[in-house]
């Protein structure tokens, strides 16, 4: 049985494939396999991987089921004891799953792992989706070891450590098949962005570990599925974020935090309208409009959640600042300037 096995979800990128599973494909490890799961793409992807690449393992969908949909439906023909889940976009370095072995084999209370991440663009800078890997701050705005908001650093090796980390990021998320099925897997209500940092955070919540792993390296291009300032990802990571926050936050942070992120919802939403970005704008409105109308559901899911939850470890991992203020009051760009 394979050590790993590499889920790769794609949708009509083709292109994608053919620049970057190749360097999957060539991992030097003598214990994985790589599946790819497709969504029902019209492109011929599935065709042009089983003739070049036979031994991939091909999972057809009849219809496009997104990020979250495709690898919850692709983890029952994983055959490792190990899942990555990779996207598309992303190339790798010949020894990357090495590394993530000897991790795994190190410590059993880690659940997940997440490589370096680098730019596939400009490769001595870290990417935008994980960096050296994920926190989040007391309101739930995510942010990298490596990135806050847009602003991303070099890598000089200043985070060559592992280490705990809150989120690890789904482009490039390495975690035991065994745990993530018993989480339940994604949560499929997500679709896009952010599911990955509430796996994350229902993983603390039961005891576990996520650490980041830079020793084992990865070249992420970005904006495959969604552009960075494309509306629509407006919408998922506003939407996305609030219920998360409400599905995971402590009691006593529903009363304290949660209101402070209305309020400052409220203020972005404003500046996107000020400074003419009117389709931002409605994207956060319809954001809050989406999490009010299905409040209940994502209640029921906090109650469920909160009868299985061992401890609030999630909540005790979450970064006390406030990241707007440190960007955008005092300007601190680095994630080593942080007063952490």
């Amino acid at each position: 049985m394979p050590r790993f096995s590499i889920i790769i979800v794609t949708w009509n990128a083709l292109r994608h494939l053919k620049t970057f599973l190749p360097s999957v494909a060539h991992s030097r490890h003598d214990n994985f396999e790589i599946i790819l799961a497709d969504n029902a793409s019209t492109d011929a992807s599935a065709k042009w991987v089983w003739e070049q690449y036979p031994k991939v393992k091909i999972v057809s969908f009849d219809q496009n089921h997104g990020y979250c949909g495709g690898n919850n439906r692709a983890v029952p023909y994983a055959e490792g004891d190990i899942l990555i889940f990779l996207n598309n976009d992303v190339q790798v370095d010949p020894q990357w799953l090495k590394p993530l072995d000897e991790l795994f084999s190190s410590d059993p209370e880690v659940a997940a792992v997440q490589p370096k991440m680098r730019s596939y663009k400009n490769s001595e800078m870290f990417e935008y989706a994980g960096a050296a890997g994920g926190c989040i701050d007391r309101y739930g705005y995510p942010f990298c070891r490596g990135r806050i908001f847009d602003t991303l650093e070099k890598d000089e090796g200043q985070y060559d450590n592992t280490t705990d980390i809150f989120w690890a990021s789904g482009a490039a998320m390495a975690i035991r098949k065994n745990v993530f099925q018993k989480m339940g897997g994604f949560d499929e209500d997500f679709e896009f962005h952010m599911e990955e940092i509430d796996l994350c955070w229902r993983l603390w919540d039961q005891g576990y570990r996520v650490e980041a792993c830079p020793n084992s390296l990865v070249y992420h291009l970005g904006g495959g599925s969604l552009p960075t300032q494309s509306p629509r990802k407006v919408y998922y990571n506003y939407r996305n974020s609030l219920v998360m926050l409400w599905k995971n936050y402590p009691a006593s942070a529903l009363l304290t935090h949660f209101p402070v992120r209305l309020i400052l919802d409220k203020i972005a939403a404003l500046r996107e309208l000020l400074n003419g970005r009117t389709d931002n704008f409605k994207a956060i409105v319809k954001a809050h409009w989406y999490f009010w109308s299905t409040l209940p559901k994502t209640y029921a899911k906090r109650k469920k959640l909160k009868k299985i939850k061992t401890n609030n470890r999630g909540f005790g991992q979450i970064s006390g600042l406030s990241i707007i203020w440190q960007y955008f009051i005092k300007g601190v760009k680095k994630f080593s300037d942080l007063p952490l």
